[in-house]
């Protein structure tokens, strides 16, 4: 299977601000992802798509270099990724190189590892529209809404579910995807019936929005690092 590892950088982060470039534990942020990368492709078939000169600039100073940075209508908040992942595989298609799927590493996700994406890619065949990492949900046992009364209800299973026999679901956690090229080209991510889940553990699912998962995600390198990550 021909894949293109993109790798979404976008510059106008507003909680954190320039995250993506940000230093985690000594290293840019997305320094984590292009790792990763490196270790499954050649930086040939690498693409890291951002619309930031600066974060295209530490891309380049970490050997890697960007074929593009994207134009406007995708560099806004409301810019969809199906947009993100056409755009870049028309780019390379424009150029003579065809991919029948997309690797899409987000730079929020630094605790992701190798085998992590190795295991997406064991599972994904072409009759998938995708194969997305997600991590077990407690939402099942805590959900509630507060009914017309003013009382508390559990949205699922019912109050009196213990949260050990409430009903097993999942969250997806950003940290990789492995996309259909075809289906997303057809239908977009949003059209997508056929996806398959690659579980992860609560550690390596770290999704960076905040500050708080920031630090969290620093205590956790910082403890990865001592035996040798």
């Amino acid at each position: 299977m021909n894949s293109l590892y993109l790798i979404p950088a976008r510059g106008g982060s507003k909680g954190i601000p320039h995250k993506n470039i940000k230093l985690l534990n000594g290293k840019p942020l997305i320094q984590y992802s292009i790792k990763v990368a490196r270790e499954l492709a050649d930086d040939a078939d690498i693409c890291l798509s951002t619309d930031d000169p600066q974060i295209k600039l530490v891309a380049e100073q970490l050997g890697l270099k960007v074929p593009f940075l994207r134009p406007d209508y995708l560099a806004s908040d409301t810019a969809g990724t199906s947009d993100v992942i056409v755009h870049a595989l028309d780019f390379y298609s424009q150029h003579g190189k065809q991919y029948d799927a997309v690797v899409l590493l987000q730079p929020t996700s630094p605790l992701r590892t190798v085998q992590n994406v190795k295991d997406c890619l064991a599972l994904y065949t072409p009759e998938y529209d995708m194969v997305a990492t997600v991590k077990e949900s407690s939402v099942s046992a805590v959900l509630c809404y507060e009914n017309p009364e003013g009382y508390l209800e559990q949205v699922i299973g019912g109050n009196n579910v213990r949260r050990q026999d409430a009903e097993k679901l999942y969250e997806y956690n950003g940290a990789v995807y492995v996309i259909n090229a075809k289906a997303v080209k057809e239908k977009g991510l949003g059209g997508f019936t056929k996806i398959k889940k690659c579980l992860m553990t609560e550690e390596n699912s770290v999704d960076i929005d905040t500050i708080l998962d920031w630090k969290l995600a620093e205590i956790l390198l910082d403890s990865l690092n001592n035996i040798g990550y």
